[in-house]
């Protein structure tokens, strides 16, 4: 169907439930969704969702995801207050990865960094580019 797709034109529609059905969920249901903040395009976080964290996610305005080592669903700040409100939901051009534009409170990783992409691969060794930020709200 994103094949059909690539053909509309700017401003085209397509019923959100048509589109949601389409999406190229993996075999346990779950799709790819990457957090980026909306203002200054700073990648936060990768995360799993699924048909129903997605609806709450458009639904609520406070992103939801799927947690496979809990088997349930994650709402991001839940305990840590560090919150993701959704800003824009958006697909790939094949539909198998989300892309949220999030405004993020506070830190995105469960380490209290700001974004969990603090691993540089640099030649032959990895370096942590930033610390903990104990001073994020």
């Amino acid at each position: 169907m994103f094949k059909e797709w690539e053909k509309l034109s700017q401003g085209s529609a397509i019923a959100l439930d048509e589109y949601l059905s389409v999406l190229k969920y993996n075999e346990q249901g779950l799709i790819p969704a990457i957090a980026q903040q909306h203002d200054t395009g700073e990648v936060l976080m990768m995360a799993w969702m699924n048909e129903q964290s997605i609806r709450e996610t458009l639904k609520e305005g406070q992103v939801c995801y799927w947690s496979r080592s809990r088997q349930t669903y994650w709402r991001k700040g839940e305990s840590s207050g560090h919150r993701q409100r959704l800003v824009s939901m958006r697909a790939d051009c094949d539909g198998d990865t989300l892309l949220l534009l999030v405004d993020q409170q506070g830190a995105a990783c469960h380490t209290n960094r700001r974004d969990c992409f603090y691993f540089e691969v640099q030649q032959e060794q990895v370096v942590v580019l930033n610390d903990v930020d104990s001073g994020l709200a």
